[in-house]
């Protein structure tokens, strides 16, 4: 039966004993971890949050009442004790900071039981994560989750003190807001006092902060909840925390320096890593022509190299079609995977088709320096020796092409290879490689609706050098955006903000919104931009990526305390769920699910 604390108080946890100690009475409270049962004597693992402490129930160390209920242990049972320091007189435990003392008890309370739990609470689970996310109550008590949102809790607070120190101002934002369609889906929030009209939860507090900037606060800081409704993947949510901030009178440099010694501060303190500064930059165009993506990773080399021009000649008609439609061929070295079975190339052809290239083209250099090729019977003996030489290809090297429009090449290839970099074992967790990535396109074009749309958001500062550009060719003006990429993912992005009338008027234009539209809109920002507004700028981090990174968790679920899975559901509250009759007629609201749902 559970007792209660009676007016118990708890010393320290369990892993703040410390071999100073030894002889001192203490009291732990905790999990039981496991309980073994040697007849005369039981050995009890307690945990909690700081880690695990050996107990030690004797007869003669404790009462027999007290020795009985100690044989009933078991694993979660939430006990307290009071007991003796100890060295250990048995063998030392390494892996535990503890692992050289033990509590030897003289009291034991049972402050509540519990059943056999669905799976054992132990680090690195290989329980499957529907069940473990399904009992996350349990699954949070695991040592490696709970260290995880220690970082994270960690992380918030020396944010915190870094920013204040340097001027910032923690201010808050609503969650509340008004649903500005462009950009990903909104939540929306039906009104009971307004019938028929929504709110939407915030994607991010852009408007709000902008706001704040020309109401004079100058430098805002606030770590806060955003929602999107997008289709989920490893480091995605439907909620997600950002660190977000705004700061006026600056330009691009000035929100770099901040943010430089932000993260060099938090790295130092919190992993003791040194991070070099300044941090590399490098223009989106260039990422884009060396890796392929806007968010590469610089842990190592296999850069694509653009090959268009020693293959222009040639009658292999993959890449002589693709060069005549304005694309573009361009390869990687995978240095030493010559010998790669064809099966395993056959799996990477596959592999690129997800992102709308063809096929792939390869040849593959053995050792002795003869070649196989998937298209050497199209070209011309010197025509490959000029191939092989411009990719610097070596024997042993598997050199892989794709040919088609920049945009699917670039895809293909910059998935491509981070794929082989996994395949390699190149990906070393404990490099951190940073990288600013600066002036993104301004704009980019929307098959889908059939117009330009803003690559960041409507407020981002296009190039000044680039603006007369704006009606002849809006696509290759470039803004004033910046990203902060860490290992290859983006674990930030901001800009510098248009504060100029006619330029966001004629941003609005570009965009397809009439003045009336963008009024509609964003009439609260444009009428506050009438009464003196501040050049500013800003960037906002995504906090979840951020630790998850730190910590070398594989997903961002891992670092999140009650995360979603990939259809936005949450298991272990089954949210979402339908409401009742009553709450929908209040909110004059009904519900028709189509057939197919």
């Amino acid at each position: 039966m559970a007792e209660s604390m009676m007016g118990l108080k708890r010393s320290c946890r369990c892993a703040e004993v410390t071999k100073n100690q030894i002889g001192e009475t203490v009291t732990l409270m905790g999990w039981v971890q496991k309980a073994r049962n040697k007849g005369g004597i039981i050995f009890v693992d307690l945990r909690d949050r700081s880690g695990i402490m050996q107990l030690i129930f004797e007869n003669g160390d404790i009462d027999e009442e007290g020795f009985a209920k100690a044989g009933k242990l078991r694993s979660e049972f939430v006990i307290a004790v009071t007991g003796r320091v100890e060295a250990r007189t048995g063998a030392v435990n390494t892996n535990l900071t503890t692992g050289e003392l033990e509590i030897r008890c003289t009291s034991l309370r049972i402050l509540s039981e519990a059943e056999t739990p669905p799976f054992a609470v132990e680090e690195n689970s290989k329980t499957r994560e529907e069940i473990r996310l399904k009992y996350r109550f349990l699954d949070l008590r695991r040592p490696d989750l709970q260290r995880n949102l220690m970082v994270r809790s960690r992380v918030a607070q020396l944010t915190r003190a870094f920013m204040a120190n340097e001027g910032f101002l923690e201010i808050e934002t609503p969650m509340l807001i008004k649903s500005t369609p462009e950009g990903a889906r909104d939540y929306v929030v039906p009104s009971r006092v307004h019938p028929g009209t929504f709110y939407a939860l915030p994607q991010s507090p852009q408007i709000f902060k902008q706001l704040l900037m020309c109401s004079g606060y100058d430098r805002y800081i606030q770590i806060v909840k955003c929602f999107r409704d997008e289709d989920l993947r490893a480091d995605r949510q439907p909620e997600f925390t950002q660190i977000d901030m705004e700061l006026s009178f600056v330009d691009v440099d000035d929100v770099i320096d901040v943010n430089e010694r932000l993260l060099a501060y938090l790295f130092k303190e919190i992993l003791g890593v040194e991070v070099q500064l300044p941090i590399q930059r490098m223009t989106w165009q260039e990422c884009m022509d060396r890796f392929g993506s806007d968010k590469p990773d610089l842990r190592f080399g296999m850069e694509l190299k653009n090959v268009s021009e020693v293959v222009k000649d040639c009658e292999f008609a993959v890449f002589k079609n693709a060069l005549v439609s304005g694309g573009t061929v361009r390869g990687i070295n995978a240095e030493g995977q010559g010998g790669m079975p064809r099966k395993k190339i056959d799996k990477l052809v596959d592999f690129v088709k997800d992102y709308g290239a063809k096929g792939l083209a390869y040849i593959a250099i053995a050792e002795d320096g003869s070649f196989k090729s998937s298209f050497a019977k199209f070209m011309k003996p010197e025509e490959m020796d000029a191939l092989i030489a411009a990719m610097d290809g070596k024997p042993g090297d598997l050199l892989l092409f794709a040919a088609d429009k920049n945009t699917v090449v670039w895809a293909a290839l910059g998935a491509l290879r981070i794929e082989l970099a996994r395949q390699m074992d190149l990906l070393d967790k404990n490099e951190y490689k940073f990288l600013w990535v600066t002036e993104f396109p301004l704009l980019e074009w929307s098959e889908e609706e059939q117009r330009f749309t803003a690559m960041h958001h409507p407020f981002t500062m296009p190039m000044e050098e680039d603006w007369d550009k704006i009606d002849t060719d809006p696509g290759s003006v470039r803004a004033k955006a910046y990203d902060i990429v860490l290992n290859g993912t983006e674990i930030g992005g901001g800009s510098v903000r248009i504060h100029q009338d006619d330029i966001q008027e004629k941003m609005f234009e570009v965009l397809g919104f009439t003045k009336e539209q963008a009024w509609e809109r964003f009439g609260f920002l444009l009428n506050a931009f009438k009464y003196g507004v501040p050049p500013h700028a800003g960037l906002a981090y995504g906090l979840d990526r951020l630790v998850m990174l730190m910590v070398q968790a594989d997903s961002i679920r891992d670092v999140i305390a009650f995360p979603k899975v990939k259809d936005a559901s949450d298991l272990m509250s089954e949210a979402p769920a339908a409401i009742d009759e009553k709450q929908l007629k209040e909110l004059c609201l009904k519900v028709d699910i189509p057939d197919e749902a």
